[in-house]
Formats: structure tokens, C-alpha cells, sequence
């Protein structure tokens, strides 16, 4: 016998019989870390934007949207087309390769000069995402024996809640004693650990017949881009100004445009007809107003905490905890939940509860005790853990499995445009009614919180007062938005799943 056969190690007759074996046992945690770093760039960037307001670059309230939505867009719009990529030449590959173009991202805006080019450096990072996303669940189902696939779905559900208070605990703990540039570096740093990983551990990802659709994918993502500049930009340059009707009527003719290519196209990048499937369009539309309610929370709770609540960087982070107890304790279950009152049930009641914690959040101010604001946020994250492990099943199960990378980039397209799209729209009120509620002192310095607090400091009670009112406002139209999008959802719910 020889020292090999001893040690267990695979011997040349049976090569790699050893690391099959281990490698499903390490794959969820390998493929739920490129998810959380993915997801938690969102969220920490959130948490930077009072030092990001305060530093030489003095961004305006339209800019700050931009560094946090272009990041978001660039992977929601490019991950149908990344999926397919994943599925045409390896998962793999196109995992390999978008963490290596993420820590590229990482490092060009570390080393930003002026907001274009921290703008830039955000949608190369954005690119690297989208080619991570969809090749993590594809792989993780490829080894994942069929009883077991909507457990792991779940898993990496789960990932993808967490994720955003992983981003927030994390980016705290950098912030509190570091500048913003520093965030990126931990992001690429992470980045590289993770390929390393990856090229070691995982499998090499099966190939099925894709095709790109690049004009589809162009299409899609100016419409997009156009349709987000329109609500960035409304506030501050006016709703019937012309760049804002223009942008608006771009979006209204692009996406018009891509309807009809990928209704012709032999190969579209995405066949709107299979919206047709009821289970299927209600998880996408379920999916992204998840999203679109968590994301605009996300934008506004660092800077509540940090100018309403006076905490730090690193218990700003702290404070989101609430969100991850809630994920994790109800995601893992959930499934096993919907199998006995039916997926209908499940999805109606986690939205349900994500509208109503968004809208107890509303009554917050600068006085409200962190206990009752946490025990909303418990309630918002409780709700989304009830229903995301749901979409995510009725997406998946609508396509068959040699689509596994269109059905996931098209769950987390739908995550990520959600995300964007509820960034814009509340920091787009927020903007409008903040500056609406500013004393006259301060009037001029409209272009963010923080501008407003340092130019004003004998006002800061009624500057707070206009932001927290501002907040209030906002949340209420998100969650309103929640609730209506939750009617059609749960309508397109049949029977028990």
C-alpha cells in the first residue's frame, strides 16, 4: 500500500475520485462569498456617501445616485448576456473572469481623481458582477443532486439577503478608521482571494447551446440607462425640462425598439414570450420589487444613522443586523413552508411584510429609540426571507435546465434593475422634498445632507427635521409601490407550487 493510498489521496487509476467527493460540501459556501461580495459592494457604498459628500470631490445629491446606480444598472442590464456567456464557453471561465474585471473596477475607482472617473471605475465593477452572478448559481446547481436544488437555491438566496448587511458590517469597520478610497481596496483585494479559490475548487462548468444578442443587450441597457437618467436627473433640472422629456422619450423608443428585435431575432437575448408563463413573470416582477423596496432603504438607513442618529461609520454598520437575523432564519425554511400552505401564501405574506416595515420606518426621526427602528427592520428582512426563496424557485423552474444561466441572470437582472431602479426613485423624492424643506439659511446648499449640515450648524435641528421628513415621504411612495407590484404578483400564484 502506498503512503498515497494511506493518506486517501486519489490514486492515477481513479484520478480526482477524492475531490469530487468534497467538492458539493464546499461549493455553496464558495459560490454564496462571490455572491455576498457581488451584493455587498450595493450596499456599502450606501455607507460611504457621508464621507463621500464631505471629501475633495464634493459629488452633488444627482451624483451620489449615479455612483451607486451605475454600478447596480451595469449588472442588472449585462446579466442575461453574462449567463449565456457562462453557458456558451464555461461558467468557470466567465466566473474567473468577471472577478478578475471586478477587482480591476475595485481598483480604478480607489484611485478616482474626480466623480466621471469614480463613475467609470463603478461600471467596470458593474461588468465584473454581472458576469460573477449568474455563473455562481449555474455552477452550484450543476453539482447539486436534484432533491437538493431548491434547498441550494435557497442557500444562495439567502446569500444574496445577507449580502447586504455583510456589505454594511464590513464597509463600517473599513469607514470608521479609513477613507472611502479604502472600500474599493478591501473589494479587490476579496476579489483575488476568491478567483484563487475558485480556479482551485470549482468544477468546470457545462456548455450548452447561447447566443449574446449584443444588439439586444445594447438596446436594453441604454433604454435603461436612459429611463434612470430621466429620474436622476428630474429633480434637479426640472420634470419638463428638455434633457429630462428627451431621456425619458429615448427610454420609451429603445425599449420599443428591443421589444421588436427580440420578438424577431432568431436568437433574441431575452424571448418575451416567455413571460407567458404566469409563475414565471410573477417571480421576476416579485424579485425585483424585493429589491427595489430593500435597496431603497438601504440608501437612506446609513445616512439616517449617521446625521439623524449621530453614530459612526462602524455602529451604522452594526445597526443593520436586524436584517441578517431575519434572512437567515426564515429563508432556509421557507420552502418547506410553501410546500404546506402553498407558494401563493408564502410570497403574499413576506411582501406583505416587506411593505409594512417599510412603512413603519416612515415614522422614524432623529428621536425615535433604535430598538423600534430595529424591530421594523427585523420585520422588512423576516418578510424577505419568507418570499425571495419562492421567486427565485418559480424563475428557475419556469426554464429548463439547459437554460440554468438564463434563468439565473434573468433573477438576478431582475435583483439588480430592482435595486436601481428603487435607488433612484427614493433618492430622487428625497432630493426634491429635502431641499423643499430647508430652512432659508441654508437654502443654497442643497446638493446633500452633509453640505447642508456644515453650512448651517445653528440650523442642523430643522436641517434633520427636513431630512427625516424628506425620508418619510419617500418611504411611504416605496412602500405604496411595494404593495400595489404585490397584487399582480401574487395573482400570477396558482394553486400550492
Amino acid at each position: 500500500m502506498t503512503l498515497d493510498a494511506v493518506r486517501g489521496a486519489p490514486s492515477p487509476a481513479d484520478p480526482g475520485r477524492r475531490r469530487p467527493r468534497a467538492m458539493p460540501s464546499l461549493m455553496p459556501f464558495l459560490m454564496s462569498a462571490c455572491v455576498v461580495l457581488v451584493v455587498a459592494m450595493v450596499a456599502s457604498i450606501n455607507l460611504a456617501l457621508p464621507k463621500l459628500s464631505a471629501a475633495d470631490l464634493h459629488p452633488s445629491s444627482a451624483q451620489l445616485l449615479w455612483i451607486v446606480d451605475t454600478y447596480v444598472l451595469m449588472f442588472g442590464c449585462l446579466l442575461i448576456p453574462a449567463g449565456a456567456f457562462g453557458d456558451r464557453y464555461g461558467r468557470k471561465g466567465a466566473l474567473l473572469a468577471g472577478l478578475a474585471v471586478f477587482a480591476a473596477g475595485c481598483l480604478l475607482s480607489a484611485a478616482a481623481p474626480a466623480v466621471a472617473v469614480l463613475i467609470a471605475g463603478r461600471l467596470v465593477t458593474g461588468a465584473g458582477a454581472a458576469l460573477i452572478m449568474p455563473a455562481t448559481l449555474s455552477l452550484l446547481l450543476q453539482v447539486t443532486e436534484p432533491e437538493r436544488k431548491p434547498h441550494a437555491i435557497a442557500t444562495w438566496t439567502a446569500a444574496t439577503g445577507i449580502a447586504g448587511a455583510v456589505g454594511n458590517l464590513v464597509g463600517g469597520a473599513v469607514l470608521q478608521w479609513l477613507p472611502w478610497q479604502s472600500l474599493f481596496l478591501v473589494g479587490a483585494l476579496a476579489a483575488a482571494a476568491l478567483a484563487g479559490l475558485v480556479a482551485r475548487l470549482a468544477p468546470r462548468g457545462e456548455r450548452h447551446r447561447a447566443d449574446l444578442d449584443l444588439p439586444g443587450a445594447a438596446l436594453l441597457t441604454l433604454a435603461l440607462f436612459a429611463l434612470l437618467f430621466g429620474i436622476i436627473e428630474g429633480s434637479s433640472q426640472g420634470w419638463s425640462s428638455s434633457r429630462v422629456l428627451g431621456a425619458f422619450g429615448a427610454a420609451a423608443v429603445l425599449l420599443t425598439a428591443f421589444s421588436v428585435h427580440a420578438l424577431r431575432a432568431e436568437h433574441p437575448l431575452l424571448d418575451l414570450r416567455i413571460f407567458a408563463v404566469a409563475r414565471l413573470r410573477s417571480g421576476v416582477l416579485g424579485v425585483a420589487l424585493t429589491f427595489f423596496g430593500l435597496f431603497a432603504l438601504f440608501f437612506v438607513n446609513a445616512q439616517y444613522l449617521q446625521y439623524a442618529k449621530g453614530y459612526s461609520p462602524l455602529l451604522a454598520g452594526v445597526a443593520i443586523a436586524p436584517l441578517v437575523i431575519g434572512v437567515i432564519v426564515t429563508s432556509k425554511r421557507s420552502i418547506g413552508l410553501a410546500r404546506r400552505i402553498g407558494e401563493r401564501s408564502v410570497v403574499a405574506l413576506g411582501l406583505l411584510m416587506l411593505a409594512a416595515g417599510l412603512g413603519l420606518l416612515s415614522l422614524a426621526d432623529a428621536s425615535t429609540p433604535y430598538l423600534l427602528y430595529g424591530a421594523c427592520l427585523a420585520l422588512l428582512s423576516v418578510g424577505m426571507g419568507m418570499c425571495m426563496p419562492s421567486l427565485s424557485v418559480a424563475v428557475m423552474s419556469a426554464l429548463p435546465p439547459g437554460q440554468a444561466g438564463l434563468g439565473s441572470g434573468l433573477n438576478s437582472a431582475a435583483r439588480e434593475i430592482g435595486s436601481a431602479l428603487g435607488v433612484a426613485v427614493f433618492g430622487t423624492i428625497l432630493a426634491s422634498r429635502f431641499a423643499d424643506g430647508l430652512p432659508s439659511g441654508v437654502a443654497g446648499h442643497t446638493d446633500s445632507v452633509g453640505q447642508a449640515l456644515a453650512a448651517g450648524r445653528s440650523e442642523r435641528p430643522a436641517v434633520l427635521t427636513a431630512f427625516t421628513d424628506a425620508m418619510s415621504v419617500g418611504l411611504l411612495a416605496v412602500a405604496a409601490i411595494v404593495l400595489a407590484g404585490a397584487a399582480v404578483v401574487i395573482a400570477g400564484f396558482r394553486g400550492r407550487g
